[in-house]
């Protein structure tokens, strides 16, 4: 009986022996979290899209795009000495980060507005309070737009413990993109792609976790020993692990030789990656329809006719001539506000450059049209004139 017992106990502990190896496993997650949890109601908005544009560089490019396709302007008083003066203020004016000129300041502005739904600006005076020094682009993470007692004016406060309204608020500019009835708080361009996004960089990320796999890849060395070497079981498995790392992991081509029953198997060898074409391209298109940018501005070389490139570069026109009606009182403001402190009149208009070579060719084209059916209606009244006197 004892001997029974024995063999029972020597029986269990080989059972003990056996090895196990746990394995971490990967991560199966892309690094903007703020994407995967959204919700509509969070305080974080302006984080939540600054990831976005960081985690997809077509939402990048796009909004890039768009700033550059405004084009410049150029300001007219009507009197040739004050548009001078006013063309160096507008060209010399300090603005953020060292730069020189309003378009660095516009750019900035026009970037924080698409982005963000909202953009503040700041006109700031010498020290004298008699001239423009400089414009500045506010935080909004240090402010917020405000009613001030109708919704139909805008103030500016400070996003401090007290929320003290900013001083001098006629040297801010606020402005809204597309605000909601009833509040002032404006729309980024970029509402509603968090969650197609948030698809995308998962694709990516499983894209990303399959190629690792196959470029580096996994092997299951499974050894099975026979019943006379029971007890050695994790000594010949640790063995076998030793040995299999320095073959695969040496600077040379090494063959790996074993006694025993030993099986290599290559890992996920057997499974084909999915196709990410498809669906890809089902996410870019939801994300670029509502940039409102033709696939072509992008560098996407999709399948379209010129006659769909050609509308699709007038939707792009008009939404630029949108953007446009709503700089144009900033820069009107800025401009105003110098030629009263240098005692100017105040009245102004910004002039847009035509946004392309395209619009140019096709004013020229209708011209010439124009003045060829007016050349031909004249001889045929010249020749119906002849005719009717004889």
């Amino acid at each position: 009986m004892e001997i029974l017992n024995f063999f029972k106990r020597n029986k269990i502990k080989a059972k003990e022996d056996m090895p196990v190896f746990p394995v971490p496993a990967t991560s199966n997650s892309h690094p903007y979290y703020s994407l995967k949890n959204f919700s509509g109601f969070k305080l974080s908005e302006y984080e939540l899209y600054s990831s976005l544009r960081e985690a997809v560089p077509v939402i990048d490019a796009a909004i890039d795009k768009i700033v550059r396709l405004m084009g410049i302007f150029t300001v007219e008083s009507g009197n040739s000495a004050v548009d001078r003066e006013l063309e160096i203020f507008l060209n010399s004016v300090p603005t953020n980060g060292g730069n020189c000129g309003i378009f660095p300041f516009i750019s900035t502005y026009i970037n924080q507005l698409l982005t963000y739904g909202e953009a503040v600006g700041e006109i700031v005076l010498d020290k004298s309070k008699r001239t423009v020094a400089a414009l500045y682009n506010a935080n909004l993470k240090d402010v917020s737009i405000v009613a001030d007692g109708s919704p139909l004016n805008l103030a500016v406060i400070n996003n401090g413990d007290s929320s003290a309204a900013v001083n001098c608020q006629e040297l801010i500019i606020p402005t809204l993109l597309n605000p909601e009835p009833g509040t002032v708080k404006g729309t980024s361009i970029l509402r509603g792609l968090p969650f197609v996004s948030g698809v995308l960089l998962t694709v990516f990320n499983s894209l990303k976790t399959n190629w690792e796999r196959v470029g580096d890849i996994r092997f299951a060395v499974t050894y099975k020993p026979d019943n006379n070497s029971q007890s050695l079981t994790k000594k010949q498995a640790q063995q076998i692990a030793d040995e299999w790392s320095k073959a695969m992991r040496s600077g040379e081509v090494c063959d790996f030789v074993s006694v025993g029953d030993v099986n290599v198997k290559v890992i996920g060898a057997d499974n084909q990656i999915l196709d990410c074409d498809v669906p890809v391209r089902h996410l870019l298109e939801q994300i670029i329809a509502k940039l409102s940018l033709p696939p072509f501005v992008l560098g996407i070389s999709w399948s379209s006719t010129e006659r769909m490139s050609t509308q699709q570069a007038d939707i792009l026109t008009s939404e630029l001539e949108f953007y446009r009606t709503l700089i144009s009182p900033v820069i009107a403001k800025i401009c105003k506000m110098y030629l009263r402190l240098n005692g100017y009149d105040d009245y102004i208009k910004v002039k847009w450059d035509l946004i392309n070579l395209q619009d140019e060719v096709e004013l020229s084209t209708a011209r010439l049209n124009n003045a060829q059916a007016y050349e031909i209606e004249q001889r045929i009244e010249v020749k119906n004139e002849d005719t009717t006197s004889y």
